[in-house]
Formats: structure tokens, sequence, C-alpha cells
């Protein structure tokens, strides 16, 4: 073969990467909590098993999870690695990092790569806003939200897209943090945010209460919950960490995003290791009552709790929603592999 009959190689095929910038972009609130409320339902519908995988190392520890969702015609899976190391703020870095896969479900063949604090976070605060338009009384409007970190500002700000706020009172161990998520939030979303140093106080003036901390010792208790009460906890997501007593899951209605997955690493595995519950007196999984398969907050006086340990399915939809703005606004790089 002669120089000028060589065939150039063949190029490769492509996925596109989208930076944590790009993923703010082309997601915005709503959008995630439609996302997210698909996901759900495919999820109760009985859409393929999910999978988790934690490896805790010296300092934090990474946990793995996948998801299938379909999108009309098409289905996507979603691989998503995160490293969880809270010492990070104290180095400069993000407490969570990672990075998101979303492949064709049906050849396998590799679609896009994004960054994942800004998923998991829009995802994680937007089951919270599913979660509380169906637990939450319908008049809520005061909130008590305990750890202002990164997941605290999208916690509220979709919360905000599902119950109309009127103030937030912010709790953090660290009293600089929560002045500045006050001040932030308030000119963000134009609502009153009070930064406060005690959060049973707090929970006082408070419909909703949020927790999202990494605390490995329950911070919210029964006798600090007030009847009506939506609580969203949030923090939970592996063995060692725990935000919500057992006598308060005890005394609550209980939702879970994925059963098997709340009493093996949510707050609800804290209350079945104390004798206080069973996985039977867990009231629905979230997805059963988003389709209506299970009801959703009964009365005034009930207090209702959202056990949520994140889902792949539901990072599966988010990135998939993503994926697919990015190609209709040619958002992200085009990366050969």
């Amino acid at each position: 073969m002669t120089p000028s009959s060589r065939q150039s190689p063949r190029p490769g095929p492509t996925a596109r990467w989208l930076s944590g910038a790009e993923v703010e972009r082309v997601l915005d609130p709503d959008t995630v909590i439609a996302a997210v409320e698909l996901a759900l339902r495919q999820h109760a519908e009985g859409a393929p098993p999910q999978g988790i995988l934690g490896v805790p190392v010296a300092g934090g520890g990474f946990h793995l999870k996948t998801g299938v969702i379909r999108l009309g015609e098409r289905a996507y899976f979603a691989a998503k690695l995160n490293g969880n190391f809270p010492g990070n703020p104290g180095r400069g870095l993000p407490t969570i990092q990672g990075v998101i896969l979303l492949s064709e479900a049906g050849t396998g063949r590799v679609l896009a790569m994004m960054d994942s604090i800004r998923i998991t976070a829009l995802r994680t605060a937007a089951a919270t806003a599913v979660a509380a338009r169906h637990l939450a009384r319908p008049d809520a409007h005061a909130v008590a939200i305990a750890g202002c970190g990164v997941q605290a500002r999208a916690q509220i700000t979709a919360l905000s897209r599902v119950r109309r706020l009127e103030r937030v009172a912010a709790f953090d161990l660290d009293p600089d943090r929560s002045a500045r998520f006050a001040s932030a939030l308030s000119e963000q979303l134009g609502i009153l945010v009070t930064p406060v140093r005690d959060l049973a106080a707090a929970l006082a003036g408070s419909d909703i209460c949020i927790t999202c901390t990494p605390s490995t010792t329950p911070i919210l208790t029964r006798d600090m919950v007030f009847p009506g009460t939506f609580v969203a906890g949030v923090g939970a997501d592996s063995e060692s960490k725990s935000e919500l007593a057992p006598d308060l899951l005890a005394a609550a209605t209980v939702v879970v995003d994925v059963l098997d997955q709340a009493a093996t690493i949510g707050d609800l595995h804290h209350a079945i290791a104390a004798g206080v519950l069973d996985r039977s007196m867990v009231h629905a999984e979230l997805g059963q009552v988003v389709t209506g398969a299970r009801r959703g907050r009964r009365d005034d006086t009930e207090i209702t709790v959202f056990d949520s340990t994140g889902m792949g399915i539901q990072d599966a939809a988010a990135a998939a929603f993503a994926y697919e703005k990015a190609l209709a606004t040619d958002r992200g790089i085009s990366l050969e592999l």
C-alpha cells in the first residue's frame, strides 16, 4: 500500500463531557424535580434493580450507585462514583467529588461523563421537594434546616418550588457558615433566612425541618418536633451516619426512598437496630406515594418523615435530562474515547 492510498484511522466513538458549570446551565430546579418524580414513578412501577456499593477509607469513603431510566423510547444507564470526605473543606476541597458515566442501556455505548457534585445536590434536593409536595402540610411556609453546606442551598431552592416559603431558620455547628448561608440565600430567593444557634428553638416555629449534615449521632429527637411537621433526613447515606433519633421515627409516619437501602444505611436502620421499628411499620416508599398506591399526609397533626438515602435511578434521570438538554443546546465538550 502506497502512502497516498493508506487510509486514515477511523475516529473512535465520542462522548460528551459536562462540567459542573455546564450541568448547572442545563438543569434548573423544576427540570430536576420532574426528572426525580419520573424516576420515582418508574421505580414504583418496576424499573430494573439499582445497584449500590460503599467502600470506607480513612477519613471518608467512596460509593457507587447505578440505575436505569427510560425517557420516551430510549433507555439510559448511569453509574455514579462519589468520594465523600467530611474533612475536605479544611483542605480547600469539596466534601463530595465524583463523576457520572451515562450509557445507552440498549447497546452499552458511552454517551456522556459529567461532574457529579451538582447532579447529587440537585437530585437530592428534588427528592425532598417531591416528598414535601405529598407529605408536608399544604400551608407549610417556615423551614428549619440543619447543615448549611452546598446541599442546604439546593434543598431550600427546590423546596421553594413546591411550597410558598416565607422564612428559613439556618443552623450549623459553624456559626460563620450559617451566617454566610443566610445572607446568600436571602438575596437569592428574596425570603427571610435567619442564622440560629439553637436547632430546637428553630423548630418551634417551623412546619418543615431538613437535616443535611454528616452527623454520626442523632441531632433531631421526638421532643424537638411539633405535631404536623414534615421532616426530611438527607444526610444519613451510610451505616455510620445518623441524624434522626429512633424515637422520632417511631412516632412518625415514615416514608423512604428505597426500603432495602434505608433499612441498611439510612436513619431507618438505626431505628430497626434500636428495636423501635421494623420494616413492616414503614408506611411507603416515596414512589408508591407519587403513583397513588399509598396515601400521602393524613391530616394537619401527623408527623411525617422522609428518610432519603439517594437513588441510582434518580442520578440516571437527572443525568439523562442533562445530556439531552446539552445535545439540544450544544453544551459541553465532545471527547473521542
